[in-house]
């Protein structure tokens, strides 16, 4: 198989190719700084220049065993992401220059998805007491105990801050197919933000607070499995003006993660050929 790494222009309501390569690259990541991006591949991560897009190694201690959650802080200066250790996925965070990685999330079973604009707090997902059920979790960065914000009403994953941190998207099954939902930053006033026949996972609202884009499953597709004729949505934060604006073959590595340009301009996507 062949993996495809795109740029979505949004002016321009087209994709640019930026990098083809053989096997599985997954969940394209933007540096803030906007000249280059962070993906997965075999339990790795490499950075892509945007300007000669190439697989850069980004040396973590732990490769083989990374996932495809993996975040730069606002600032640049740190990265987040996720690992698969004995028990089960773990947090790290360690320089984004290089550097030993430390482990932030407080139990195994945790995945990365997303910092708050601010760069004080991480929000993921994690499974934890007897039920394993998967609820959504912030963390302050600096120290201090995690904050479930799902009561274990459906699977709960997916979770992103909004532009000004004061709301989290996140899909959620509680209701029936995984729809999209939000709430805010607090874990209050969580309401669904609009419900259709797809199966909808991964929403990311845009840094410029202007947009939010969110992959969308067959009816019927159970978890986020890869490899599937998915599309991707662009709507208005509010679930508003939704348009299928690309259909692929992806799914699970299309774009798990925060894939925005830092202004706003494009998102990256990952899709996949035989």
């Amino acid at each position: 198989m062949k993996s495809h790494l795109a740029l979505w222009d949004i002016a321009a309501g087209k994709a640019r190719p930026l990098l083809t390569v053989p096997g599985r690259i997954e969940a394209p990541n933007w540096h803030p700084s906007g000249d280059r991006l962070m993906v997965n591949s075999d339990g790795a991560l490499f950075l892509v220049p945007v300007a000669d897009p190439c697989l850069i190694p980004f040396a973590t201690g732990l490769q083989g065993r990374c996932n495809n959650d993996h975040g730069f802080s606002p600032d640049g200066k740190s990265l987040a992401f996720s690992c698969h250790l004995g028990d089960g996925a773990e947090i790290f965070l360690m320089p984004a220059k290089g550097g030993p990685p430390h482990r932030i999330s407080p139990a195994p079973r945790s995945w990365f998805h997303g910092w708050s604009p601010d760069g004080t707090t991480l929000v993921y997902a994690a499974a934890r007491g007897a039920s394993r059920g998967v609820d959504i979790y912030s963390l302050p960065v600096n120290g201090g105990k995690e904050r479930r914000l799902t009561d274990g009403r459906g699977h709960s994953d997916g979770p992103d801050f909004s532009h000004d941190g004061r709301r989290i998207f996140w899909n959620c099954d509680r209701d029936g197919p995984a729809q999209i939902w939000v709430m805010q930053s607090d874990g209050s006033d969580q309401h669904l933000l609009f419900a259709d026949d797809h199966v909808n996972w991964f929403p990311h609202p845009s840094p410029c607070g202007n947009h939010l884009i969110y992959l969308a499953y067959p009816p019927g597709t159970v978890g986020h499995p890869a490899d599937l004729p998915v599309a991707i949505v662009l709507c208005r934060p509010d679930g508003t003006d939704r348009q299928r604006i690309i259909e692929v073959t992806g799914g699970q590595g299309t774009m798990n993660v925060p894939n925005w340009a830092p202004d706003g301009h494009a998102f990256a996507f990952v899709h996949y050929t035989p």
